[in-house]
């Protein structure tokens, strides 16, 4: 079981996530965190800190394409343990529907 980061975390990147995070498990890139889901426990007690609503349990509709993305995503970045500031635009970008073209490397294979 694991937990992901879908695009709604794109060009947000609230970290209040990774400071709750008993395992460390956040990675992160320039516009967006990810999860590595072979290091998640699932516990959950980052799904209710994220600002954005970015983070959804391996049960949600259309988690194992953002599980199998995040770990992609985990193996190129790095990791994360603290919490940090969000970048000055976050809030403009909360919300903002269909992000997923502002993270070019989702669109590599």
């Amino acid at each position: 079981m694991a937990f992901a980061v879908t695009e709604a975390c794109i060009r947000c990147k609230y970290t209040d996530c990774v400071a709750v995070c008993p395992v460390d498990c956040f990675y992160e890139g320039e516009t967006m965190l990810v999860i590595n889901p072979d290091e998640c426990i699932d516990c959950g007690v980052c799904e209710p800190e994220c600002p954005a609503e970015a983070i959804i349990s391996e049960t949600a509709e259309d988690a194992s394409r953002w599980i199998a993305l995040n770990g992609r995503l985990a193996a190129q970045w790095p990791n994360i343990t603290d919490k940090r500031d969000a970048p000055p635009d976050a809030d403009a970008w909360k919300g903002v529907p269909d992000k997923l073209k502002f993270l070019p490397e989702a669109l590599e294979a």
